[in-house]
């Protein structure tokens, strides 16, 4: 299996309009390489993607002293995006200059509890005091980090759509490498589970949200017959035992079920004309199938099979870039992307793509666009330089 870039350096971009450092999370003092790479000064915010092998509190504590009176936020997660490409056991920093960015974050503290209408009159609040802040800029995006574990990700972000306006949204949930025990955002100095960051932000710089993803659907069908939606348990497919009928349809012995297995043959539903993947997460003890997103009786799934993943990546690289290449592109990018990377030898490809065109962010356990949550996807933004006229600021593909 061929290995992370990355793992011992530490590094970021500080002449691009975003700023980026990383940095490995055993490093004597890592905030403060990273605070040096990044620099303190004429930042809007601050965003860090946490590998789950440091000690957030820690991590967060350092970040807010060290680029205080900056807002810093953040998430952990199941790898990282850095300069190199793929990481692991990183920590990676994005600076937003105050000369280019606007921005106001919403804490949800609570998923169990959010009061949907609150939260969206406080994002149309958010957005109405950027635009009078910044009323010549015309590029915004919104950008949700929540816990991974919380399975709360449908509901918020169905339920957010109505805020968002004309604004498109992107995001990822936070990880826990390949363990599943404990994801969490962080804010104002805070580590938080079952919680969720909003971050607004209005911009100079022309922008393209996007999604992508290299699977193609089948014809191979399968209906879900019983479920714990609340759970995102499947007990049962077309009558029979979820994990035995799954690895029925797929020739395999159910015993030998890994998350390898369920990156090479996800299963995706039709919404609205388009695919989106129901990622499997893992199989319990008694040979339930437990998902990452959203499921129910009655739901139709649709076996997909994957294209090639670095050819894939080029061309959609390559349509972000048709006009201008991006100054920076923020990426959420899922697990199961990673692992079958890594099963296909396939990382050290990809990360060079992904180093070559700036991209930074975190591998996820789930992504959102707009209002909805998918898995097995790239979701993200292109921040693309202010003399760049693009056609259009939301194109999300």
């Amino acid at each position: 299996m061929d290995q992370m870039l990355g793992l011992n350096g530490g590094s970021g971009r500080a002449d691009g309009i975003v700023r980026t450092a990383y940095v490995y999370h055993k490093t004597d003092d890592p905030v403060s390489e990273l605070a040096t790479t990044l620099g303190v000064d004429g930042l809007e915010i601050v965003i860090l993607f946490v590998t789950s092998s440091a000690d957030p509190e820690a991590i967060i504590e350092q970040a807010t002293r060290a680029f205080a009176p900056t807002p810093v936020v953040g998430c952990t997660t199941a790898g990282e995006l850095s300069g190199n490409g793929y990481a692991e056991d990183h920590i990676v920093a994005v600076g937003l200059p105050k000369s280019h960015f606007k921005v106001e974050t919403l804490l949800v503290p609570d998923l169990d509890a959010f009061e949907a209408q609150s939260l969206i009159d406080q994002m149309i609040q958010n957005r109405t005091s950027m635009i009078e802040a910044a009323p010549d800029w015309d590029h915004e995006f919104t950008f949700l980090m929540i816990d991974g574990l919380s399975t709360k990700e449908d509901q918020l972000t169905s339920e957010l759509a109505v805020g968002l306006g004309p604004v498109p949204l992107f995001g990822g949930s936070a990880g826990d490498g390949t363990r599943f025990a404990h994801s969490y955002v962080m804010h104002d100095g805070q580590v938080l589970a079952n919680a969720a960051i909003l971050t607004q932000v209005r911009t100079r710089c022309p922008i393209k949200v996007f999604k992508s993803d290299h699977l193609i659907p089948t014809a191979q069908r399968m209906v879900v017959t019983d479920a714990d939606p609340a759970r995102r348990i499947v007990r049962e497919i077309n009558a029979e035992p979820a994990a035995r009928e799954y690895a029925r349809i797929l020739g395999k012995d159910p015993e030998q079920l890994t998350p390898f297995t369920f990156a090479a043959h996800p299963v995706v539903v039709q919404i609205g004309g388009e695919h989106h993947v129901r990622a499997i997460q893992r199989v319990a003890d008694n040979g339930d199938l437990v998902f990452f997103s959203a499921i129910d009786e009655g739901l139709v799934l649709t076996l997909a099979e994957p294209q090639d993943m670095v050819k894939h990546l080029e061309e959609e690289i390559a349509g972000l870039s048709k006009d201008t290449p991006p100054d920076t592109i923020l990426g959420c990018d899922c697990l199961l992307r990673r692992l079958e990377a890594q099963e296909k030898q396939m990382t050290m490809a990809l990360s060079k793509i992904l180093a070559k065109n700036h991209v930074v962010g975190f591998s996820t356990y789930g992504e959102q666009l707009n209002s909805i949550h998918v898995n097995q996807t790239l979701t993200g933004v292109a921040i693309y330089p202010p003399e760049c006229d693009l056609p259009h600021d939301s194109d999300a593909h």
